[in-house]
């Protein structure tokens, strides 16, 4: 699946073909502090299907629950989480939130769940509103 997508300020923006087959949920704790959030849900590429069409994110590196490396690229301006890479030419995990067709993507499996927040699992009985109350 062909996609395009970008940071919120709109200085990044690129493109890539991804499986829609392979959209993870993670809960690990990384990802929980990285995305401010409960987890962070990635569509995998393969780094030749991935161009940057405009701006020039920042990264940062450290290692991962797994004890692999993990470098986060971000945008220098607004800070929105753009991808990550294994920094050994493994795939590209683009975060879900900056992708333009990501009501198109439905995740496909968990991983780390032994880190998943306990209410995480079943917000379906939380009162719903179509904008702020």
């Amino acid at each position: 699946m062909h996609i395009t997508g970008g940071c919120h300020c709109g200085a990044i923006r690129y493109q890539a073909e991804i499986d829609p087959e392979r959209v993870t949920i993670c809960h690990c704790t990384d990802c929980q502090r990285l995305t401010g959030s409960a987890y962070r849900v990635t569509a995998p590429a393969q780094p030749q299907s991935f161009t940057l069409i405009s701006g020039q994110p920042r990264s940062y590196a450290k290692h991962g629950d797994s004890g692999a490396l993990s470098r986060q690229f971000f945008c220098p301006n607004c800070g929105s989480p753009l991808y990550r890479t294994d920094g050994e030419g493994g795939a590209i995990g683009i975060r879900l939130g900056g992708i333009d067709q990501r009501r198109d993507l439905t995740p496909k499996k968990q991983i780390w769940c032994r880190s998943a927040l306990p209410w995480a699992e079943n917000i379906q009985p939380l009162p719903r509103f179509d904008g702020e109350d």
